[in-house]
């Protein structure tokens, strides 16, 4: 669900905190991708075949437009969303207890190993994660359709960032946002919550602009509450919007990772994804030739601007970030690099 209605509310009340740009704007960045989101608009999109074809066609267009892409997959979620996560699983027709999600989670990661692309496992939800890496700059934005990044501290959120062409990608800035609503983040945090969240009921009758109004007023969520009619706008009961506050502030933290990108095994994504899941062959060797030939016509172009030596192969799958110590910190941590 993400954050209810806070994308209208941005766009009518902070407007200068979005730019629309193209897919061609984020060459050369590394951008950390919501896996379960992208995931979920192939399944939407095409309920009748597997998402993996979509993730192998996206993640290649990603490639060729120079996006460093990271994939960050879902930890342990917190027990909050539980209530969330049951009824988007009967919405989607399976039993969220049964673990059919980890599965699908195991092909993808196969996929993207095949793909040569970083991937990692947040210890709980990956918005958190993803935002991190933002804010410690491993990262220049988070790409999801949820707005829940924004609350969880990521300075930039871009949206519609896929493989259509002419499509318009969308990106919000935190800092001009905050700006824009007059508002610190801690207090953002407190809007998203009577907008509407994962991790906790929102007061009946609340709409986006009165929430707003309300915060930039009072400040706090214990504030407003002390301010609002009882009778039209009740409080749920047992409401748990200080432990939905503190998800949001207060998420686990994890040491910055290391990033590679290596070229992508064409025959090991053809055993996979022809022999094991049944797709055709000729499409996915159709779509390496396209992808190979794109990094020849880079290469052929760096040499034709003078920039003294042809881009390789191993130039453009490169290490972008290392951090020293890393193998220590993650056993400390429990953090899972895949």
């Amino acid at each position: 669900m993400g954050i209810t209605k806070l994308a209208d509310l941005i766009r009518s009340d902070a407007p200068g905190s979005i730019s629309y740009k193209d897919i061609t704007d984020y060459t050369g960045r590394v951008i950390a991708l919501d896996t379960s989101i992208i995931l979920n608009q192939f399944r939407a999109a095409t309920p009748s075949l597997s998402p993996l074809t979509g993730l192998f066609f996206r993640t290649l267009t990603f490639l060729e437009h120079g996006i460093k892409p990271v994939f960050v997959f879902d930890g342990k979620p917190p027990g909050e969303k539980t209530p969330v996560l049951e009824k988007r699983a009967e919405t989607a027709g399976w039993n969220y207890s049964n673990r059919t999600a980890s599965s699908q989670t195991k092909e993808c990661l196969q996929l993207l190993k095949c793909l040569g692309v970083p991937v990692i496992q947040a210890p709980g939800d990956a918005e958190a994660l993803c935002a991190q890496l933002v804010r410690e700059g491993t990262v220049y934005a988070v790409a999801s359709e949820d707005m829940d990044t924004l609350p969880f501290g990521a300075s930039v959120l871009i949206r519609q960032l896929n493989a259509k062409k002419d499509s318009e990608v969308i990106e919000y800035s935190l800092p001009k946002l905050l700006e824009k609503l007059q508002i610190t983040h801690k207090e953002l945090v407190d809007l998203c919550i009577l907008l509407g969240c994962d991790y906790c009921d929102k007061i009946p009758g609340l709409g986006p602009k009165r929430a707003l109004t309300l915060i930039q007023k009072h400040r706090t969520i214990e504030n407003v509450v002390l301010h609002i009619n009882r009778q039209t706008h009740p409080v749920p009961r047992l409401w748990k919007y200080e432990e939905a506050r503190k998800i949001f502030l207060e998420s686990p933290q994890s040491p910055a990772p290391e990033l590679i990108w290596k070229e992508p095994d064409e025959e090991a994504l053809v055993e996979f994804l022809c022999h094991t899941k049944r797709v055709k062959e000729e499409r996915i060797r159709k779509r390496m030739v396209r992808f190979r030939d794109m990094l020849e016509n880079k290469r052929e172009e760096d040499k034709a601007e003078g920039n003294g030596r042809q881009t390789r192969m191993e130039d453009y799958f490169r290490v972008t970030r290392k951090r020293a110590q890393l193998a220590s910190v993650k056993v400390r941590t429990g953090r899972r690099y895949l």
